[in-house]
């Protein structure tokens, strides 16, 4: 939940923010938070309010940087002559090991001047040069989850959590990998200028769902995605469309066309899990999702889940997270939601 801190610093201003690239940066990574950035500004205006972004590219040196891909973006300013913005983001790259002993400078002014900046974030593997230059020593940080054993076993004083979409410590923020930069990005919109702003940026990016911190980078339907035959993932899909009814093994199986103990053996051997017990994952995973992006009371987050009470999602939720639903929303909520 945001802190009066958070809401202090929601304001009509223009913020600086500063994007840092450097040669072999990841497309998106900029080009995502740019867009963000940019619709939100042409947002404010639309509804009459100043304020906004002022955005500029800085790099170790000016000028064109290419990235992975075949896109270059120029750099208007040199890390050497960049002072202190509200905010500064750093962009990741897939060979960051390589980039982090390339770009000395940058693990430099990491050093240096990385924890006088109001927000700084790092994206996906950006997070690399803020554990280079110690700003995560002791801190909960993220990355994209193919990267986290490396940050992990390179820089053990960092509590690595490779679920995370993104993670808040203090003024440092750090993603998971790629859109999760667009995630990370929509929660400083929406702490700069409101949860109304931040979703209508959603929108015009034609996002499924804005997704908080606490969210986990996988979930169930986009694992189930990944599976072969077809056959059970559309079981998946049959029981996620229905969390709302009480649903029950017979019926699923029947739904299938298939006896109870075929259907069982066949989803468990693709998933490794029971279909009550993936059912169950499809309800908590609902469940958080409504717990951290809206304001709607335990019993009705627990209705829509499909949970019998909110009595049955709460032990639920201590069994799988160690957490209640309500901790659960204390602790990950990005908006200004309010705990029944």
């Amino acid at each position: 939940m945001p802190t009066e801190q958070d809401r202090s610093e929601t304001s009509d201003h223009m913020r600086r923010v500063t994007l840092i690239l450097y040669p072999g940066f990841k497309t998106l990574e900029a080009t995502g938070p740019l867009s963000v950035l940019g619709y939100a500004t042409q947002h404010l205006a639309a509804v009459g309010r100043p304020g906004g972004y002022d955005v500029q590219i800085a790099a170790p040196e000016a000028g064109p940087v290419p990235s992975d891909t075949l896109m270059s973006i120029e750099a208007s300013v040199a890390l050497r002559d960049l002072g202190v913005p509200d905010t500064v983001m750093i962009a990741g790259a897939a060979r960051i090991e390589e980039a982090l002993e390339r770009e000395a400078a940058l693990v430099a002014w990491c050093r240096t001047s990385g924890a006088k900046v109001p927000r700084c974030a790092a994206l996906c593997t950006g997070s690399f040069f803020l554990a280079e230059a110690g700003l995560l020593d002791g801190k909960r940080a993220a990355t994209h989850w193919n990267y986290a054993d490396r940050l992990r076993q390179r820089f053990p004083q960092v509590e690595v959590d490779a679920d995370a979409v993104f993670v808040r410590a203090g003024q440092i923020w750090t993603s998971a990998g790629v859109t999760a930069a667009i995630d990370l990005t929509l929660a400083f919109v929406e702490q700069d200028c409101g949860r109304d702003i931040a979703l209508a940026v959603a929108r015009d990016m034609v996002m499924y769902l804005k997704r908080p911190g606490g969210q986990s980078q996988f979930s169930t339907l986009l694992t189930g995605q990944m599976s072969d035959p077809a056959g059970m993932r559309d079981v998946l899909d049959w029981m996620n469309a229905r969390l709302d009814q009480p649903l029950t093994l017979e019926e699923i199986a029947s739904a299938q066309g298939m006896s109870v103990r075929t259907l069982t053996r066949a989803f468990t051997a693709e998933f490794g899990a029971s279909p009550m017990a993936t059912l169950e994952r499809l309800r908590c995973d609902r469940a958080k999702a409504l717990l951290l992006d809206t304001d709607l009371p335990l019993k009705v987050v627990a209705f829509r889940a499909g949970f019998r009470s909110d009595e049955q999602m709460r032990k639920t939720f201590r069994r799988r997270f160690s957490l209640s639903p309500r901790d659960y929303r204390a602790r990950f909520a990005t908006s200004g939601t309010q705990v029944e």
